[in-house]
């Protein structure tokens, strides 16, 4: 049986670092406000001008050099992400012509926080159908085009400025700080390869199961109100003055929807596979908030050791979080050949999976 195998990864952090106590200068949230909320400690930003796609391409090609594998070897490319460059087009074919890869189809899609599953389901059906050999899966994010800060705010944040924020200006950063604090830039990536089973002759590498959900009920939780084709324009200076271009997000229904999802879904694919929690030897959950997966942890009784968690360091990165941690933990030796993984995400839609990963 023909199994899709993650033969390579990597990943691209931007230069600013942002810790919490720069983020105090432009907000009234201070280490221990943000921590106690989101167990976030710093975040990555991008300069102006850096896009979600240049992080692809940078993540993309330190994957590339990782799984030794050349671009012209690609036969696709799926780009998940929910900050593209621009409304249309998707990343996919911009990260293809930085890349300099072949005239291959690349996919965008839009998942949000499942957005990295949902991608490595596309390129394993891909795998397994024989359409394709080589795959690179990529997630990145820029949210920081979220943020509704000035540049003099952004300056002052960073110490280049002696300008605070006007009363004004601290009012209006304060509405909004309950998702700002959250987000960081990043972009990380994966080289998914076919492989037939080798000299293993379980043949249990690659990936094993995967299990996606979706249920667009309850979108208006979480999602972007006034940005859109609903609207006529799809955007206005009234929408962006009145803030309606930054996430909404109810946050109390989000851990509690969350929770249950990813808790109820890592239990249908471990049952579905006949694994027990002590098979596992890494989870990697979708690096939303700290809270939703210590919660999640204790639903499943998941050991310390068994769960890698770096949204401390760099915040929700959206879909890149999890293919992040995955390049971490192979980079520190956490990830060993022949680890039993379990990936887990939940994500805006709502959508949410889980995936079984033999390293």
């Amino acid at each position: 049986m023909v199994r899709s195998v993650i033969v390579g990864s990597g990943a691209c952090i931007p230069p600013n670092k942002v810790t919490n106590e720069m983020l105090s200068r432009i907000m009234d949230a201070d280490d221990d406000w943000i921590r106690e909320r989101s167990g976030v400690g710093c975040r990555y930003f991008v300069e102006e001008g850096t896009a979600t796609s240049d992080l692809g391409v940078e993540a993309a090609r330190a994957a590339l050099e990782n799984a030794r594998v050349d671009k012209s070897e690609l036969d696709l490319v799926v780009f998940a992400t929910m900050t593209p460059d621009y409304y249309f087009p998707g990343c996919g074919s911009l990260l293809q012509a930085k890349l300099g890869a072949p005239e291959i189809p690349c996919f965008d899609i839009r998942q949000q926080c499942a957005g990295f599953l949902y991608g490595m389901q596309l390129a394993d059906a891909h795998i397994r159908s024989g359409l394709a050999q080589t795959v690179l899966v990529v997630g990145a994010e820029v949210h920081t085009g979220f943020m509704p800060w000035t540049a003099g705010n952004y300056d002052y944040m960073y110490g280049r400025s002696a300008s605070a924020p006007t009363p004004e200006e601290l009012e209006w950063n304060n509405r909004f700080r309950n998702i700002t604090i959250l987000f960081g830039d990043a972009g990380a990536a994966v080289v998914v390869k076919a492989w037939d089973g080798g000299d293993d002759a379980g043949g249990s590498r690659g990936v094993l199961d995967c299990i996606l959900r979706a249920n667009g009920t309850d979108f208006d939780r979480l999602y972007v109100p006034g940005v859109g084709f609903k609207h006529r324009p799809y955007v206005s200076v009234e929408t962006v003055r009145a803030g309606g271009h930054i996430p909404e997000m109810k946050g109390s229904y989000v851990y509690r929807s969350a929770t249950n999802s990813m808790a109820a879904v890592s239990r249908e694919i471990l049952e579905r596979n006949g694994i027990e929690v002590a098979d596992l030897s890494l989870v990697l959950m979708h690096q939303a908030n700290l809270r939703i997966n210590e919660r999640v942890q204790k639903m499943l009784e998941l050991p310390d050791e068994k769960v890698i968690h770096n949204i401390q360091r760099y915040g929700n990165t959206t879909a890149a979080t999890i293919p992040l941690l995955w390049d971490e933990a192979a980079r520190t030796g956490r990830l060993r050949p022949g680890d039993l993984v379990l990936m887990v995400a939940y994500g805006a839609g709502m959508n949410w999976g889980a995936m079984l990963v033999r390293a």
